[in-house]
């Protein structure tokens, strides 16, 4: 880093011995205080380098690892567009679920017309029987109900 933003501007005591008799407590309680701040100062000021330098680095190897992605994507094939078949499964689904609907109803019917055919054998069956168990008196009366 530059050197120059971290030299200090403030006179040590050598600078000024020649005033040290004009005031000497302020003078010893300035090399006091220096001497108190002046290790935490610099301290922190070796580890805002070393953050500096360290984010220059993290800089690099994000720019590294941005160009390696960028040339993976680049090389990638493209993904498989799904959205086309994923509309027609639903759509043959739907269907499937109308043609489904329909045969129910169909069956349904169904059900009901041999329901309907079952009760009118027996109602016929049941008639002829009756018919037959009776004397009739002309055979033409028993030709008439079947």
């Amino acid at each position: 880093m530059d050197h120059h933003e971290t030299e200090s501007t403030n006179t040590s005591l050598d600078e000024n011995t020649e005033n040290f008799c004009d005031y000497p407590t302020r003078d010893t309680l300035s090399e006091g205080l220096m001497g108190i701040f002046k290790p935490a100062v610099d301290q922190l000021e070796e580890r805002v380098q070393a953050t500096r330098a360290s984010q220059v680095a993290l800089k690099t190897q994000i720019e590294e690892v941005s160009s390696e992605v960028t040339k993976i994507l680049a090389n990638k094939k493209p993904p498989l567009e799904l959205d086309d078949y994923l509309k027609k499964l639903t759509n043959t689904k739907n269907k499937i679920t109308v043609v489904t609907n329909i045969l129910q109803a169909t069956q349904e019917r169904l059900n009901k017309i041999h329901s309907s055919i079952e009760k009118e054998t027996i109602r016929r069956e049941t008639l002829l029987n009756s018919n037959v168990s009776l004397p009739s008196t002309s055979g033409a009366q028993a030709n008439l109900t079947l």
